[in-house]
């Protein structure tokens, strides 16, 4: 139940609506902003469009993804408050499980959203949360509240998980020589295209089967996640990714079916 409105698990959107709510209630709580919703429903556009699974190109890119996230020395998982939102417990356990930081960094920053978010994140286990009181360091070359980041975080990062990005932080990011990780249903994204590695799936399904593959290839050696990495490559997913959509939009319009979900 949401809001007093009972939303059954039988309803054919129901995980859809599901998430909706989750950001609804977080732009209620002021962590959320307008902005994000519409983000929000930019990305639900491109999730039916893959038919709102987690395809093979983006397990692919899992896959590199948690392999840079062990072979870091100084991985940082960055959140807003979408994110804040709808995976904090996965963020934390995926953080935990790489040893990575996590960091609050947002492009609509206030005080009062950087607290909300970290209270959210501390109390589903967070021991140290960044970019609260210490984001007094600076990205070059960006401009926005986002350049704003701790000097214990993603400022002497090696490898940075920026999921649902703006396209600037990512170019900034890769102009300092960091490894960016993207999270974004949108293949044709700047964001997407700016990133080393692009998991073009829902963060609601991306985050737990990041989980799920850092838990079993925490035990695999360092040359074998370098081999995962040495093997990958982003401009060959995303384009794998293009083609999937273009191809099941036309066998949808074959059969005469054009219901996307």
């Amino acid at each position: 139940m949401v809001d007093n409105v009972e939303i059954p698990p039988t309803h054919p959107r129901y995980k859809s609506l599901i998430i909706r709510e989750k950001l609804v209630e977080g732009f209620k709580a002021g962590y959320v902003v307008p902005q994000g919703l519409i983000a929000h429903g930019r990305g639900e556009c491109f999730d039916y469009l893959i038919g709102e699974e987690t395809a093979p190109f983006a397990k692919k890119a899992i896959d590199a993804a948690i392999a840079a996230l062990l072979l870091a020395k100084h991985p940082v998982i960055s959140v807003n408050g979408n994110v804040a939102a709808l995976t904090p417990g996965e963020v934390v356990e995926l953080a935990n499980i790489i040893g990575a930081r996590v960091e609050i960094n947002l492009f609509y920053r206030t005080e009062d959203r950087v607290r909300k978010i970290a209270e959210i994140l501390r109390k589903h286990g967070a021991q140290e949360v960044l970019g609260v009181d210490d984001a007094t360091a600076t990205i070059p070359e960006l401009y926005s509240e986002r350049r704003r980041v701790s000097p214990k975080g993603i400022l002497v990062a090696d490898v940075v998980l920026v999921p649902l990005e703006d396209g600037d932080r990512t170019e900034a990011l890769r102009k300092m020589g960091k490894t960016v990780i993207a999270i974004d249903l949108n293949p044709f994204s700047r964001t997407a295209r700016a990133a080393n590695i692009t998991i073009v799936d829902n963060i609601v399904r991306a985050l737990p089967l990041m989980i799920e593959r850092a838990k079993e290839l925490k035990s695999k050696n360092r040359e074998y996640l370098r081999s995962i990495l040495d093997s990958y490559n982003n401009d060959a997913v995303l384009k794998e990714a293009i083609r999937y959509i273009a191809e099941r939009l036309l066998k949808l319009s074959e059969c005469g079916r054009v219901t996307l979900y």
